[in-house]
């Protein structure tokens, strides 16, 4: 008799990524990456020697967070990194202060952009009423 393999959708199913490298993209948009060390029924996680890290077109650039304690809720995406693929990837690291300057400049042509369209679309007609806490 076989039985058919079950498949999990719970928090035990971060039982396999025990130990491994994984990309925690969170809700903020923040991504960091780190070796899960710990989680509980709530899908709260510990990560160790973790990152964050921060991509700006094909660059990115490394901060080092040490232990990393992330709410459950917070998780939006987890998935693990393999390190092999990783090496290859065409993206080149710089330093994280370069970085930062390009992430800046970056809003702020979207800050630009954004108000060039809502101030088209009001000519239009369309009301553009968004509030500053509207995430979504």
């Amino acid at each position: 008799m076989s039985f058919a393999p079950q498949f999990f959708t719970t928090a035990e199913s971060l039982v396999d990524s025990l130990d491994k490298k994984l990309l925690v993209v969170l809700r903020d948009g923040r991504k960091i990456i780190g070796i899960l060390r710990s989680y509980d029924q709530f899908a709260n996680l510990v990560l160790q020697d973790s990152l964050e890290r921060i991509y700006v077109g094909d660059a990115y650039g490394d901060i080092e967070r040490g232990v990393f304690i992330i709410r459950g809720e917070n998780v939006v995406l987890l998935g693990e990194i393999d390190c092999d693929v990783e090496d290859t990837l065409p993206l080149r690291q710089l330093p994280i202060e370069d970085i930062l300057q390009l992430q800046r400049e970056e809003a702020e042509e979207k800050a630009r952009k954004d108000k060039l369209r809502h101030h088209l679309l009001y000519k239009q007609g369309f009301s553009v009423d968004f509030a500053d806490n509207d995430l979504y």
